[in-house]
Formats: structure tokens, C-alpha cells, sequence
């Protein structure tokens, strides 16, 4: 995580919200999240979703002399937009090649950012969406169906393939008897 010590969070958050304004123990809740170790992240990289992709650093080699020459290597980072079925809309975000590879894996940002446990985010960004993200969640109430849910679900999908089947039968039925008098009616 780029915290770099545990009040820099509620710093922040004393800012927007006010510190008198905490309910009793939501410092407590918050520093569970909060890993003890800390990571070092790049500046850049805590305004985006770079999932451990950092600038690199080495040497060129020459190919007639083998001279040396330093170097940095910078990671394949990307604006994009990517729509959040959670939140409704589109969230413009940098991310890094890899991110995208990890969120397209996970099934778009909603799964990612909800999979994606908090001592395994790197940055703040990603911190603050997954809160925001399982908050909406919960309000929303977008739940797995239990065992029972589901099977009055399919009971009830193949009530009504059978009530289709059947009228489709009838129907059939029906233009064949009407089929069959125009038939006897052309003789």
C-alpha cells in the first residue's frame, strides 16, 4: 500500500468528513484493513490501477563495444474508461497493461476491485473504489441466489417452457384443421 504510516488515512478522511463527525470505532474497523507493512509505490502509480508495475532500472548494452548506458524502463500505462455495473457509469482511470489483463480476467472492475483483497492493493485510488464499490454493493443488495431461490427460479422457467410448448401445439394444430378445410373447400 503507498500509506505510508496508518494517519495518513484518517487525515484524509478527518479532512472530508471531520473527525468528530467518526462514529465510535470506525478507526478501529479501518485499521484492520490497513497492512503493517508497508510498500513502497512510485508517485504516478497512486493515481491509477498499476497492480505492482513499477519503473524499472538497468543498463543498455552496446552491441561493438559492450559500453553500458543507464536506463529506465517505464511501464505500458493506459487512460481508459471502463463502465462499473456497480456505480452505472464509466470511471476514467490509468491503468496499466497488466491491470487490464488482471481485470478482464476477473470480469470487468466491479469483480476485480470486489476479488481483490485490501492488503493486496497498492494504492490508495484502488483503496478508496473497492470501499466505494462494496458499499454500493451492499446497498444495492445484489446478492447470490441460494440453492432454494434458484430451484423455485428454474421451476418456474419450466413451468412456462411448458405453457409455451403447448400453445405453440395448439396453434399448429389449428392451422392444420384450417389448412385441411381450405383443402376440401378448393376440390
Amino acid at each position: 500500500m503507498s500509506f505510508k504510516w496508518n494517519a495518513a488515512v484518517f487525515r484524509k478522511m478527518g479532512k472530508k468528513v471531520g473527525e468528530e463527525n467518526f462514529a465510535p470505532g470506525v478507526k478501529e474497523s479501518v485499521k484492520k484493513f490497513i497492512p503493517e507493512n508497508h510498500k513502497i509505490v512510485m508517485g504516478r502509480a497512486k493515481r491509477g490501477l498499476y497492480v505492482g508495475r513499477h519503473i524499472q532500472y538497468g543498463n543498455q548494452i552496446s552491441e561493438d563495444g559492450g559500453n553500458k548506458s543507464r536506463r529506465t524502463w517505464k511501464p505500458n500505462i493506459q487512460d481508459k474508461r471502463l463502465f462499473s455495473y456497480i456505480l452505472d457509469r464509466h470511471i476514467q482511470v490509468k491503468v496499466s497493461t497488466h491491470a487490464l489483463k488482471c481485470i478482464d480476467k476477473a470480469g470487468g472492475i466491479d469483480e476485480y476491485l470486489l476479488k481483490a483483497p485490501y492488503h493486496k492493493m497498492d494504492t490508495e485510488m484502488g483503496f478508496f473504489w473497492k470501499a466505494k464499490m462494496e458499499k454500493m454493493y451492499k446497498e444495492q443488495e445484489l446478492r447470490q441466489m441460494d440453492v432454494k431461490d434458484e430451484a423455485k427460479f428454474e421451476h418456474g422457467f419450466k413451468d412456462l417452457k411448458l405453457a409455451e410448448r403447448a400453445a405453440q401445439k395448439e396453434a399448429r394444430r389449428k392451422n392444420l384443421i384450417h389448412y385441411i378445410k381450405e383443402a376440401k373447400a378448393d376440390q
